[in-house]
């Protein structure tokens, strides 16, 4: 718990390392402590932080585990090698937010603010974005398996090594963008648009030629992959 050691007031700035916090020890720093505090090695697990306001707070190696940040004030935050999985970040500002090396497996990012966020490294498997407001933001090297990302546009993007296994990829826009590794393995494309999208190096196993006729075309995709998807079909390329 806070507040073991009698500490003086948290300035702008202030590190706060090895703490257990509830919502309401949380309010009471953060409203001393200024912009920019940073939470080291802190656990929030099972906690209700909703609508708190942690502007431009950095986190390192901190717990988050079935945490509720709904509505949460976290824009311009940065997150290091978090632990978060099933936390909840509907409806959080998370503008210009950059999120590095965390596990945020089962995450529910329904109608959050992200634009201009960035993620990297990132486990998102099973996570949610559906009605998230997404303009400019980033992904990279990332697993997005099972993840429900329904609407969700990547219109000329460049998308490195991302994962979308059995992701739902429903309406979701990639015309024009470039894919650098990565995976569309069994993903679910209905009404999605793929036009001018470069898949050569994506891994597209598990689709078949009725995928492409439906939902790829125009896309851009190798020799290689392109004898696999009439392969499946029965069909013997000599």
């Amino acid at each position: 718990m806070l507040g073991n050691a009698k500490e003086p007031p948290a300035k702008e700035g202030a590190v706060f390392s090895d703490l257990t916090l509830c919502r309401e020890e949380l309010t009471h720093l953060l409203r001393d402590c200024g912009e920019a505090p940073t939470f080291d090695h802190c656990n929030f697990g099972d906690q209700d932080l909703s609508s708190l306001d942690f502007h431009a707070a950095r986190f390192t190696h901190c717990t988050f585990t079935n945490t509720l940040l709904e509505r949460c004030g976290l824009a311009g935050s940065r997150w290091l090698a978090c632990i978060g999985a099933r936390a909840k970040f509907r409806y959080a500002d998370l503008t210009d937010a950059r999120l590095c090396r965390s596990d945020l497996n089962n995450t529910d990012w329904t109608g959050a603010q992200l634009a201009s966020a960035i993620f990297t490294e990132v486990k998102l498997t099973g996570a949610r974005f559906v009605g998230a407001r997404t303009l400019g933001l980033g992904i990279h090297d990332s697993l997005l398996v099972a993840a429900d990302l329904r609407g969700m546009s990547f219109r000329k993007q460049t998308l490195e090594a991302l994962n979308f296994s059995d992701a739902d990829l429903s309406e979701c826009d990639f015309r024009d963008a470039v894919f650098e590794g990565g995976s569309l393995r069994n993903a679910h494309l209905r009404d999605s648009r793929f036009d001018g999208a470069d898949l050569r190096s994506a891994d597209l196993s598990g689709l078949r030629l009725t995928d492409v006729s439906q939902h790829l075309k125009g896309t851009i995709l190798s020799v290689d992959q392109a004898i696999a998807l009439i392969g499946d079909c029965g069909v013997r390329v000599m």
